[in-house]
């Protein structure tokens, strides 16, 4: 049986990749290097004088302050929210606590920016600082839930009952043992709502709140300002960068290493008594809010719309615009996504490295600077790509490739090299080898890699509004156009479409968390 060991003996033997494996990667990584190099040489260009007389201005320092305000009011309200319902759901005697972890995730089904315009469209109240914070939250919640309460249940229960045993009451336990074990799921999932607060334009330009993602598309769309957008690109950028870099150091250099296979059994249930009416009120509270304001206020919409008719055909053509390019961002992640997993799990090396971790880095990037970056590249060397489907294409690749590496490389450090090599003996290329043998093996881990990118497609909205060729409109572009006109029942089929296309991977993901069990 072929061992990690033997892995990397064997990776250490292979010849230099082939080309057709060395191509995609070079392009990659010339790809991804273009947002990093678009804003350190307009900033390069602009200079210290003329940057410091584009940033140090008090417009400059509200939106920090409000980007700021926004990404430490959201992260630790998802936080609190998220770690409550874990515990809830897992180490409480809660009744229909199954259930409601079904329908306490119903909000990761509704695009941010759909959520945004049913509250907005409400009451005009919920625009500004506060109502960006209570939207936000309310739909970014699940992605320190889901991950905690995974962890919850997978944590061995003896090292809780251990310290029970040494005298630890119920609280104890929780701050010396539970927290302390959950603390990387939930500094994981943090530091994604963080840097999801950081580039969020969508939902936020619908709220109304001026942050640097929606000041950056302002200058580029409105003002026509190349070197104004990307200064405030570049101070976005050193922002994320420093988001990443915090999150290194609070996390530290301890590893939670579990000796051992433990036991196979679930933790003591807290028997919750006279709390439980109040755990009941707070789910039921947080369905209301979270998932049944903004379904009920989307469903009033479109009754209201119903008095005049759809227009079919647009709603039909955004539909179609949206599968298509979304299916196309998706098969372009896999053509480079298959390459890089292959270079980094066969071959190593440092090309291998950078292949892999750029894509990560422009993942904390908004899709505001790739788009200027992909603009400012076509129109001066490659004028045939400017507002076309390719542009829009690559750059969806450029945003989503992280979330085809993950599976990919997963499936392909289970397939045997070696396997590949046996095809080669009998007179096949090493292309027509991997397609032969190797793809097959990993054939269920680009099923879940495609389906990850295009549902991320589907609910794109910055790059496509700078990239997508003219006439062309995408659901989310058309929700986007509508609100922003202040037209909810013309956005509302189009809002829909998205929920009901997004809704059902969440809904299959939850039921079989905990419908299953």
């Amino acid at each position: 049986m072929l061992t990690p060991a033997s892995t990397a003996r064997y990776a250490l033997k292979r010849k230099k990749p082939s080309i057709w494996l060395l191509l995609p990667v070079l392009l990659l990584i010339g790809l991804s290097l273009l947002p990093l190099l678009y804003v350190i040489t307009k900033a390069w260009q602009a200079g210290w004088a003329q940057a410091l007389n584009l940033l140090w201005r008090p417009y400059v320092f509200g939106l920090m302050r409000n980007t700021l305000l926004l990404m430490v009011g959201v992260t630790l309200t998802c936080a609190l929210v998220g770690l409550s319902l874990a515990w809830l759901l897992e180490r409480s005697n809660l009744p229909g606590r199954r259930l409601w972890g079904v329908i306490l995730c119903l909000p990761f089904a509704v695009p941010a920016f759909v959520s945004s315009f049913t509250w907005v469209s409400l009451s005009a109240s919920f625009e500004g600082l506060g109502g960006a914070i209570l939207v936000m939250s309310l739909s970014k919640y699940p992605l320190i839930f889901l991950p905690v309460a995974a962890t919850l249940r997978n944590l061995d229960p003896a090292l809780e009952e251990s310290a029970r045993t040494l005298g630890q009451n119920r609280w104890g336990v929780f701050f010396k043992i539970t927290l302390p074990l959950l603390w990387p799921s939930l500094l994981a999932g943090s530091l994604l709502i963080a840097l999801h607060m950081l580039v969020e334009f969508g939902a936020l330009s619908i709220i109304g709140l001026q942050t640097f993602t929606t000041a950056i598309y302002q200058q580029f769309e409105l003002e026509f300002s190349n070197a104004n957008a990307a200064m405030l690109s570049a101070v976005l950028l050193v922002m994320c960068l420093s988001l990443l870099w915090l999150e290194l150091k609070v996390r530290g250099k301890g590893r939670h290493i579990r000796i051992g296979q433990g036991a196979a059994r679930h933790a003591e249930q807290v028997r919750l008594g006279k709390w439980s009416l109040l755990g009941q009120v707070y789910c039921l509270l947080l369905a209301v809010i979270g998932s049944g304001i903004p379904l009920g206020m989307l469903a009033y919409w479109l009754i209201k719309g119903s008095s005049a008719a759809f227009p079919m055909a647009a709603i039909g053509e955004a539909l179609l615009s949206s599968l298509a390019l979304s299916l196309g961002g998706a098969a372009l992640c896999l053509v480079l996504a298959v390459p890089v997993g292959l270079l980094v799990v066969r071959y190593k090396g440092q090309l291998a490295i950078w292949a892999e971790r750029l894509p990560y880095l422009l993942h904390a990037l908004p899709g505001l600077v790739i788009a200027l970056a992909l603009v400012y590249f076509s129109l001066h060397y490659v004028p045939v790509l400017y507002q076309t489907s390719a542009l829009l294409l690559i750059a969806y690749a450029l945003l989503f490739l992280p979330l085809a590496q993950a599976p990919i490389r997963t499936a392909l450090n289970k397939a045997a090299p070696q396997l590949e090599e046996a095809a080669r003996t009998l007179g096949a290329s090493s292309f027509s080898a991997f397609c032969r043998v190797t793809l097959p093996i990993i054939f269920p881990a680009l099923g879940a890699a495609f389906a990850l990118v295009f549902l991320d497609a589907m609910k794109e909205l910055t790059a496509t509004l700078l990239l997508s060729p003219t006439g062309l409109n995408t659901l989310a572009t058309q929700v986007w156009a509508h609100t922003s006109n202040v037209e909810f029942a013309a956005a509302a089929p189009y809002a829909a479409l998205l929920i009901v296309v997004s809704g059902l991977p969440v809904y299959l993901l939850t039921t079989r968390m905990y419908l299953s069990r």
